[in-house]
């Protein structure tokens, strides 16, 4: 894939854009064309009628030239801005595939940085450079073939400036491949703490924060600065020194260019033209140091947009993957280990059967594992070793969106996406009728919310839900799932943040949510399993015991027993 791939679309109004920077560049030498003629004339005592015609011309050139770039700044704009739309999709649709795991390793701010600055300073770099190397290139070819005209021996000296100016630009990419990297990360942190200070806002004023962020800011800001110094250090002297080279020269042409005109060789108007010719040649070549290090970073940044469009998931179907469109039988961990880290276990040697239609607990300490055996299943994560199964076929097997369409999650923490209770409730099942709507806002116990509203289920919800209560918004989160109407249902902690109020209308709706399906229950609060089919206790990683309420209640030196006995003290 190459950034042909995106151009190709538009390629002709690309053309347009190129062909119009002809024009625009080709007739900056109107001017010293006009000068030569018109100085020339006006010494002369036999002055063609011609000559005081020359204003007009130049007003005529330069209002064609005025069109041209209008065309050209139009047809790059629109070209550079659906380029830059199709990478971003391209690049948003690869990001939603990423399993969890990318996105706990990656920050808001690099992800944000890396899938949208990358692109928009590609695009623009892109365009920018394209548009400026057009112009330069034509304004190079004329100006040189009109200097030539002029005066051949001045030609030679004009040359010569120009490729000695040119000449410290072919290690500029060397000089800046590096620090690209930095700057990403750096201006990613920046980033990230405005990320930050608008989800944590709450815990920053709680907790009075303001000193301790607004210090981790500046630490970040100071990191950028010396990243951007690094920069100059390395690029700033690039500039200056084509300037001095560039001014060298044309003191060197000012002094052969007085010696010509005494000797005869050009005349005045020649080398009015000329020189005039020379300081609009070498006029943008001064500041190419500093527009080459941007290209060149525009090149970086195409780079790493391109590495991300190849770059594979971890997690992603394999070459033959089935559907999952047979009634779920049995779900089966087989000799399950799972780690986040290479040589950091988190689950040993899991085995556990499930079959159809049950509801299964997982109980345990903070940290044993039970949110991570639960997330296996969706494929959130991969096993590092054993399986897991469904009707005795490998979950790696079957196709992601097949295996996640049978399975509801309601989670400790719901995310609430922009929009209105409607329209959250209806990602379940976007198809789904009003008749289905309504008997899940109906199951999942929000008709009388939603009666006290005044625009129903049209009501905005805020940013990530902010508008609602903690219990509204799980209430929320089990319409969805009861809409999305999937057999295997997984709660994850999903009471365990409510006050005892909420939770008893939420428990409620989970019970709906819950009828006739296979359930996995991760709980917090021992006294909302008590009915489950079957408890399984989670220590340190590993299945301590298996049992019902009672089972485990009764069985000696149970761990499930003292778990119950603490919470009930």
């Amino acid at each position: 894939m190459s950034m042909y791939t995106y151009i190709k679309p538009y390629k002709w109004r690309a053309l347009i854009a190129v062909f119009a920077s002809i024009p625009a560049s080709m007739l900056d030498m109107a001017i010293p064309v006009a000068l030569r003629s018109y100085i020339d004339g006006i010494i002369s005592p036999n002055s063609s009628p011609f000559v005081q015609l020359m204003p007009i011309v130049v007003i005529v050139f330069t209002l064609v030239q005025s069109a041209s770039t209008y065309l050209n700044n139009y047809m790059n704009a629109w070209v550079g801005a659906k380029i830059s739309n199709g990478l971003k999709y391209d690049l948003f649709k690869k990001l939603m595939r990423y399993e969890a795991s990318y996105f706990d390793r990656n920050a808001s701010g690099m992800i944000q940085m890396r899938y949208n600055g990358d692109v928009d300073m590609a695009c623009a770099g892109l365009l920018n450079n394209t548009k400026s190397f057009i112009k330069k290139f034509f304004n190079i070819v004329g100006y040189v073939g009109f200097l030539i005209y002029v005066s051949w021996q001045l030609s030679i000296v004009a040359i010569c400036v120009l490729v000695l100016a040119l000449l410290p630009l072919g290690k500029i990419r060397g000089r800046i491949s590096e620090l690209s990297g930095q700057s990403i990360k750096t201006s990613a942190s920046v980033s990230t703490h405005y990320i930050e200070a608008f989800g944590g806002n709450r815990v920053i004023t709680s907790y009075n924060l303001y000193d301790i962020k607004l210090q981790d800011f500046k630490q970040s800001l100071e990191n950028v600065f010396v990243v951007m110094m690094r920069m100059v250090k390395r690029t700033g002297i690039l500039s200056p020194a084509m300037h001095f080279i560039i001014g060298s020269g044309i003191a060197v042409i000012l002094f052969y260019g007085n010696w010509l005109i005494q000797h005869g060789s050009i005349t005045a108007g020649d080398f009015t033209s000329f020189i005039t010719s020379v300081i609009l040649l070498y006029q943008p070549i001064k500041t190419m140091g500093d527009e080459v290090a941007s290209m060149q970073n525009s090149f970086l940044a195409m780079d790493r947009v391109f590495s991300l469009l190849e770059d594979t998931p971890e997690i992603s179907n394999c070459a033959q993957a089935c559907l999952l469109d047979r009634p779920i039988e049995s779900i089966r961990y087989d000799n399950v280990s799972f780690e986040y880290s290479e040589g950091k276990q988190v689950l040993h040697n899991i085995d556990l059967l499930i079959n159809a239609g049950q509801t299964v607990a997982f109980v345990g300490n903070s940290g044993g594992g039970k949110s991570t055996l639960v997330n296996l299943l969706p494929r959130f994560y991969d096993v590092s070793s054993g399986a897991v199964r469904i009707n005795d076929i490998d979950i790696r097997e079957y196709d992601m969106d097949s295996l996640r369409a049978n399975i509801a999650v309601v989670f400790q923490d719901n995310f609430l996406f922009g929009g209105t209770i409607r329209d959250n409730i209806m990602l379940g099942k976007p198809d789904a009728t009003e008749e289905e709507l309504h008997m899940a806002v109906k199951s999942a116990c929000l008709e009388e919310f939603v009666a006290s509203l005044k625009m129903g289920l049209d009501t905005h919800v805020g940013e990530r839900g902010v508008l609602l209560s903690g219990g509204q918004k799980q209430r929320i989160a089990i319409a969805r799932a009861l809409i999305k109407n999937a057999p295997v249902v997984v709660l994850d902690e999903a009471t365990s943040a409510l006050d005892n109020k909420s939770e008893k209308i939420v428990q409620q709706a989970l019970d709906n949510l819950m009828q006739n399906r296979t359930v996995l229950v991760i709980a917090h609060r021992l006294s909302t399993v008590r009915h489950a089919d079957k408890i399984v206790v989670i220590d340190h990683g590993r299945i301590a015991e298996i049992g019902s309420h009672d089972e485990l209640l009764a069985r000696e030196n149970s761990v499930y027993a003292s778990l119950y006995k603490t919470q009930l003290q």
